[in-house]
């Protein structure tokens, strides 16, 4: 197989939009006498004027050649061995040529489904590149003479904007799965067109997502929807039908809408998290993950409520039940779901504003994003906007004004907390 060679005038990667420590990395391997590239992600956003956010090497050598030529290096991973080069914050992740196991006692190991268990077999960057996933994630920058090295046509595809696989797509997405929500996730953030090859397969297997652990999943679904591109990812990914696979709870109430609710209200959450990532603001993962999964609560919560069970208690447990068949699919930490826990459990709260209520709620840890989650809601058509609008002013107002709402809604103003007083502290009785 004869690449098709890019030399440096017919490119427009620079070794000035590389990092500093990649360069290092790359140079030391060429100076051991290994062949040294950066592919991947990296050289797909330089060739389209992006700031990569990681550099990845390939190489010729294998993890424990690559060891032993930088000590600040550690080995990691079972299914893919690779070796990670550490610059304090920034990591150069290093990966041997994957090879076809042909000959090799370490061949690739597959499950029934045909997807990928163990993947230790090195071979040449011939072989190597047929390994990869999508034709525009498979340039080779050379750094022996700085020109791109394309076997598979990622160039043209890079000009025309269109996201292909590697080989037969539908036995590419057995092998892994997760390369289905791969494909959706680069398609939007690079604005390229999915190749008609794929769609077909994807819908008759978008099953195969469920083999995938549940863990791995959470860790692809963040970066699925906190890239800026949310709302565009999950429109696609239910075209697809592959969101039903990372959150199932939240598709099935999409089956249920009234009037708009819960999709408007997923919708307008998408659109606030894409807002937030442009205007440069943090995002709280769990706070997205709640609203999907709000639906879900609120109907095992009446159904707790028609049983006669206290309020509290209802939320509760339809917040335990809701997040035990979540991390079924998508895990999560445990940090992460008691925050969603009191987010849920605070919404009923916010109608209890009598005595000092409000002012309890409005010491809680978690107000601010229960509150937010309050007028996302309002803005929806799943909460009163009179309520909604009350709380934004209690929040921002004066404790002399927060008495006197409080005051208009129970005809008393709250009683004031008794200080305790302090005990005299003893003294030397030596006189």
């Amino acid at each position: 197989m004869q690449p098709r060679i890019y030399t440096r005038t017919e490119h427009n990667v620079s070794r000035k939009q590389i990092s500093e420590h990649a360069l290092k990395v790359l140079y030391r391997l060429k100076s051991e006498g290994y062949e040294a590239y950066l592919v991947g992600g990296c050289v797909r956003d330089i060739l389209l004027g992006r700031e990569p956010k990681d550099f990845d090497v390939a190489t010729n050598a294998t993890p424990e050649q690559v060891k032993k030529a930088f000590r600040n290096c550690r080995l990691i991973g079972r299914r893919f061995r690779l070796a990670h080069v550490v610059f304090g914050r920034e990591i150069i992740e290093v990966a041997t040529f994957r090879g076809s196991g042909d000959k090799d006692k370490a061949a690739p190991k597959v499950d029934s489904d045909g997807r990928l268990l163990r993947d230790n077999s090195y071979g040449t960057i011939e072989e190597d590149v047929m390994r990869r996933d999508f034709t525009v994630n498979a340039l080779y920058y050379n750094i022996k003479d700085f020109s791109i090295v394309d076997y598979v046509g990622g160039m043209d595809d890079h000009r025309a904007g269109s996201m292909k696989l590697i080989g037969d797509p539908e036995t590419r997405f057995r092998e892994d799965p997760v390369r289905m929500i791969r494909l959706v996730r680069f398609a939007v953030k690079l604005g390229f067109s999915i190749d008609a090859k794929c769609d077909q397969p994807i819908k008759q297997i978008a099953d195969l997502l469920g083999n995938i652990p549940a863990a791995r999943l959470h860790d692809e679904a963040l970066k699925l929807f906190l890239s800026g591109n949310a709302l565009q990812t999950f429109e696609m990914l239910r075209h697809y039908g592959l969101f039903e696979y990372l959150y199932p709870g939240a598709e099935k109430s999409l089956a249920f809408e009234d009037q708009g609710f819960p999709k408007q209200f997923i919708v307008k959450a998408l659109e606030n998290t894409d807002a937030r990532i442009a205007s440069g603001k943090s995002i709280a993962p769990y706070f997205l993950i709640s609203t999907f999964l709000w639906d879900s609560v609120l109907r095992i919560a009446d159904k707790n409520l028609a049983k006669g069970m206290p309020e509290s208690i209802a939320y509760q447990h339809a917040s335990s039940e809701v997040i035990s068949k979540q991390v079924q699919s998508t895990a999560f930490p445990k940090h992460i779901g008691m925050a969603m826990r009191d987010v849920w459990g605070m919404q009923p709260r916010f109608s209890y504003r009598n005595g000092k209520r409000a002012f309890k709620l409005l010491e809680h840890p978690k107000f601010r994003a229960a509150y937010d989650f309050l007028v996302l809601r309002a803005e929806t058509g799943g909460a009163d906007k009179a309520l909604a609008e009350w709380w934004t002013e209690f929040q921002t107002a004066g404790e002399s004004k927060r008495n006197k709402m409080v005051a208009n809604l129970n005809g008393t103003y709250p009683k004031k907390r008794r200080r305790r007083r302090k005990p005299a502290a003893k003294g030397n009785n030596n006189g």
